[in-house]
């Protein structure tokens, strides 16, 4: 063992090549683990922001709010719930957004929501006609006091603040009345109008664990109802991205170690000769093996 880590400190040179190579692959499962958090976070942080014991969806929708639709009825059936102690509408329209400045085919995306609970963050709801903007569009030249148009109709949104981490399926998060968010809406996705107190979504917030099951069954299956972890992984494409992802990650770390094994067989057929020199002197097999394993661990 003390010859082997001896030969590590005093004839490094033996070990550059699977040094290096290990390093670049190191680099390599850092940026494939940066990247697919990074993908993830601009896909999920608006869902993950909001600070609810439940998040409710059409039992139809599959998690998608384009798919959803909840109509007034369904809010007092749940509020009535036992365990329920708010309940907030939550909707979403994904549009292009002209920014001054820009040009005119240089749009930003965003994901503009009408919210009555404040996710993590995020301010109180602010006056009609205004929004929270996330950080991620100050790269597409959003600033303070900005009034943004929105969609084919041109809806005029000013940016009041910036917010962090919310963004929604790689849109930067526009974060608006519930009003401000009908209206435009209505002037940009008329096919998707909804009535008067008609949501997407609702984020329900209470003291029970099993909230979910509790208002699904109250609202007889009309809703499909998720934990906020639950709903950021339903979100679709997430799970498939992170299964690609620690997919590829995992083949990664499989050729790291058959890179390593590799390196010391060679290794090991190249110093054949002095591990004879050392069993005739008494070393025995088991520590010449120990003495590899320490090195490999090393590099």
């Amino acid at each position: 063992m003390k010859i082997a880590l001896k030969e590590l400190v005093r004839q490094p040179g033996r070990f550059v090549t699977a040094t290096v190579i290990l390093t670049l692959i190191s680099l390599l499962l850092m940026f494939l683990g940066g990247l697919l958090d990074g993908l993830i976070a601009a896909s999920t942080g608006a869902i993950r922001a909001q600070e609810a014991e439940a998040i409710v969806y059409d039992d139809t929708a599959q998690a998608s709010f384009v798919r959803s639709r909840l109509e007034p009825e369904l809010r007092e059936t749940i509020e009535a719930i036992d365990g329920v102690d708010e309940v907030g509408g939550l909707g979403l329209v994904q549009l292009g957004a002209r920014v001054p400045g820009n040009g005119p085919r240089d749009l930003a995306n965003v994901a503009l929501f009408g919210f009555e609970l404040p996710p993590d963050g995020v301010p109180e709801v602010p006056p009609p006609g205004q929004a929270w903007a996330d950080e991620v569009l100050e790269a597409d030249g959003v600033e303070l006091g900005m009034t943004l148009l929105l969609g084919p109709a041109r809806s005029p949104i000013e940016v009041v603040g910036f917010v962090s981490d919310t963004s929604f399926n790689g849109q930067g998060g526009l974060w608006a009345a519930p009003e401000t968010w009908r209206e435009v809406l209505g002037a940009n996705r008329p096919d998707a109008r909804l009535g008067d107190g008609g949501f997407l979504s609702y984020v329900v917030r209470g003291d029970a664990d099993d909230l979910p099951d509790r208002i699904d069954a109250a609202t007889g299956g009309t809703t499909d109802s998720y934990t906020v972890d639950g709903a950021v992984d339903a979100i679709p494409g997430v799970q498939e991205q992170q299964s690609t992802f620690n997919q590829i990650i995992g083949v990664t770390i499989l050729i790291a170690l058959v890179v390593i094994g590799l390196f010391f067989a060679l290794l090991t057929v190249e110093r054949v000769s002095l591990y004879g020199v050392l069993k005739a002197l008494g070393a025995r097999s088991t520590t010449i093996f120990a003495g590899l394993v320490a090195q490999a661990v090393a590099v």
